[in-house]
């Protein structure tokens, strides 16, 4: 069976321009990496979890904030490492600069046997479409072309 991760797709206006909220991951492995590495606020979540609900758990795990409003499905996608994201669009209004984000620990550096704790996501920004879809992880891009789809259909 593969893996499952829900998230959101935070977006705004700007002058009616759209910018959607994404989250870098930390950690020393993602450290130097921005192109293709950033993501939408996500998690794995297990049958006996209502989708959205994990969605909105994961949001407040990774960014300290809690988001509420009028949530639009999206397509699941098929990521290369075969697990699937579960996605929701929302129009909300995110301080980037005031996300707490939960920790993990992991071995630092590999084999030293030196446990070090590490944010699971270091910082988190607004883009426009176009830097957005270079940012983002290539498996989520469509979130990205769906979220435009619907709101040029709204």
């Amino acid at each position: 069976m593969s893996k499952k991760s829900a998230g959101i797709l935070a977006y705004r206006l700007k002058n009616k321009t759209p910018e959607v909220f994404l989250v870098h991951p930390g950690g020393p492995f993602w450290a130097k990496k921005d192109e293709a590495a950033w993501s939408i606020p996500k998690g794995e979540f297990t049958d006996s979890e209502n989708a959205l609900d994990a969605a909105q758990r994961e949001f407040k795990e990774e960014t300290g904030m809690e988001i509420y409003g009028e949530f639009y499905p999206l397509t699941p996608r098929k990521q290369n490492s075969g697990k699937i994201v579960f996605a929701w669009a929302i129009e909300s209004e995110i301080d980037a600069e005031k996300i707490v984000s939960n920790m993990f620990e992991l071995e630092w550096p590999p084999r030293s046997g030196i446990k070090k704790m590490f944010p699971e996501v270091d910082k988190a920004e607004w883009f426009f479409i176009e830097e957005a879809k270079k940012k983002i992880h290539r498996g989520q891009t469509g979130f990205i072309d769906e979220l435009l789809s619907m709101l040029e259909n709204h």
